[in-house]
């Protein structure tokens, strides 16, 4: 039996060179499941994405998700793609033993928790708003960070800095005083020692979000993070967000390790692999 791709829907293309279609993965020409692929919207043009995959319940364990996924590798390689994500829920452990089969590697993880009590910070330690005043700094430091973690994950420059500036634009525009946003400042011992970016109202998040957290150089290793995460969950229980959410690079040992042992929990796997 032959499993192939068919096409399921006209090919959208948009202004950035981005890529989308549909298809229908058929055996001998019968439709077992369909595949949805992407241009990646982070990376641009030469990154794909899985953006969907399902096998009909009758079809499923006989191989036919391997041979999907594998037949669009060649569809993303003929559009120019270098390299394919997908995004894989928690509890779908099948799915990730598929995926690890084939090659991909986790990129990152999102993660959540449930909040209940409003924690109390550790002694000498306090936070406060960020002014206006400080705004500018923050933000030159935040979007020079974000950087530096796109361009380790191999995203070309011009399309980090582009990216980054327009994700401040977008949730930032009225800078330190846009509402849904807490940007806070930790203060230890009279220093600031770190600060801590909460999106309280973010498309498809369910509750608060942790946007960006930064421990100031010379105050790490101290517990800082720590607190900060705890600011983050006061601020968010504060208006009324139950849970809270953010995501991690898979090579961020430290900081996965601090999210698991505050109770946070994976919610999805990001994971990757190179299409030469």
């Amino acid at each position: 039996m032959t499993t192939t791709l068919r096409p399921a829907g006209p090919e959208e293309r948009h202004d950035d060179g981005g890529r989308a279609r549909p298809y229908d993965i058929c055996v001998n020409s019968r439709r077992v499941g369909g595949i949805r692929l992407t241009t990646d919207a982070r990376f641009g043009p030469t990154a794909g994405r899985i953006a969907d995959l399902g096998i009909d319940a009758a079809d499923r364990h006989r191989g036919r998700a391997t041979v999907a996924a594998l037949a669009a590798e060649e569809v993303l390689r003929g559009w120019g793609c270098r390299q394919i994500e997908l995004t894989v829920p928690a509890g779908a452990a099948a799915a990730r033993r598929l995926a690890a089969t084939l090659g991909y590697t986790e990129r990152s993880r999102t993660m959540s928790k449930s909040l209940a009590g409003a924690p109390r910070l550790p002694e000498g330690s306090s936070d406060r708003a960020l002014s206006e005043e400080e705004y500018p700094a923050w933000r030159e430091a935040a979007l020079a960070e974000h950087l530096r973690t796109q361009l380790a994950q191999g995203m070309p420059r011009a399309r980090a800095e582009e990216a980054s500036a327009a994700g401040h634009r977008a949730l930032l525009p009225d800078g330190a005083a846009t509402p849904y946003q807490a940007l806070r400042i930790l203060t230890h011992g009279g220093a600031d020692v770190g600060s801590i970016w909460v999106a309280l109202r973010m498309p498809e998040q369910p509750g608060g979000y942790v946007v960006d957290v930064q421990v100031a150089p010379g105050h790490r290793g101290q517990g800082h993070g720590r607190t900060l995460m705890l600011v983050a969950e006061r601020e968010s229980l504060a208006a009324g967000r139950t849970t809270l959410g953010l995501n991690v690079y898979a090579d961020n040992a430290p900081a996965l390790g601090l999210y698991t042992s505050l109770g946070y929990r994976p919610t999805g796997y990001l994971l990757w692999k190179p299409i030469l």
